[in-house]
């Protein structure tokens, strides 16, 4: 008889389920995506084909974002292990596998349940180590200088628009239409029709003032230039006016005289 589960054994088995889907999923995507490119390459279009990255992509992203969730247990703290080896045809596993592994044997498990790098790889890893480890501290910075210059350059000729662009870019602007209108003066226009925005106004004049030092200078430019007081329609021949003036004194026009 088994013992129940605890709850994070079936966390944990609800969470392997959907990762299994996910991976299945981009498995599958991965395998028809081969497929079209061994048998249909000569019918598959550049669009087509960034369409089938876009879906792999996605799928990937799926998987992450799954395996960064709160509900996934971190699987990095479990450990996997062989609970039965045989040499003999397993159809179960023949099955899950779709026909990569037909037996769990000493030969296979090595292989699918390794932890660790190869031995030839991890040969290889710590010959490297050693190397690096090795070598003198100014030698070391000599390189890292060489390796920053030489990704320095590489962006540069990345991020430089090429010739043609700048083809592109000047051929554009030469069919661009010249402007032939500016909206800040055409709201300056709007504004002033319908609000009189920046317009000014006429100044009032002031009033002539007549006192008695002018009454006084009359008499004496009158007698100095008599000529020149004349009035311009009397020397022009001044046509008389069609218009009849009726000129009362203010004393008897006055509606409220005194007795």
């Amino acid at each position: 008889m088994q013992a129940p589960q605890t709850k994070e054994e079936k966390q944990l088995d609800i969470s392997l389920d959907e990762l299994i889907y996910k991976v299945r999923e981009l498995k599958q995507s991965i395998a028809g995506f081969i497929y079209k490119l061994e048998n249909e390459y000569q019918h598959i279009s550049w669009p087509n084909m960034m369409e089938h990255f876009g879906v792999l992509s996605s799928q990937l992203n799926s998987v992450k974002r799954l395996l960064k969730t709160s509900k996934m247990p971190l699987l990095r703290n479990y450990v996997l292990f062989p609970l039965r080896l045989s040499p003999d045809r397993d159809l179960e596993l023949e099955k899950l596998t779709e026909g990569r592994v037909m037996a769990f044997s000493h030969e296979v498990v090595p292989d699918y349940l390794r932890t660790k790098p190869e031995p030839e790889v991890e040969e290889r890893v710590q010959m490297m180590s050693v190397k690096a480890s090795s070598m003198a501290p100014d030698t070391t910075q000599k390189q890292l200088t060489n390796l920053n210059k030489i990704t320095a350059n590489l962006l540069d000729t990345i991020s430089v628009p090429s010739a043609s662009d700048e083809r592109e870019k000047d051929s554009s602007l030469k069919n661009a239409l010249p402007q032939t209108s500016s909206q800040q003066d055409t709201n300056l226009l709007i504004g002033a029709i319908t609000k009189g925005h920046r317009l000014l106004r006429p100044e009032p004049q002031s009033p002539m003032v007549v006192g008695p030092q002018m009454g006084q200078m009359q008499p004496q430019m009158q007698q100095q230039h008599p000529h020149k007081l004349q009035m311009p329609g009397a020397s022009m021949g001044r046509m008389p006016s069609a218009i009849k003036t009726n000129i009362k004194a203010a004393a008897t026009s006055h509606p409220y005289q005194r007795p």
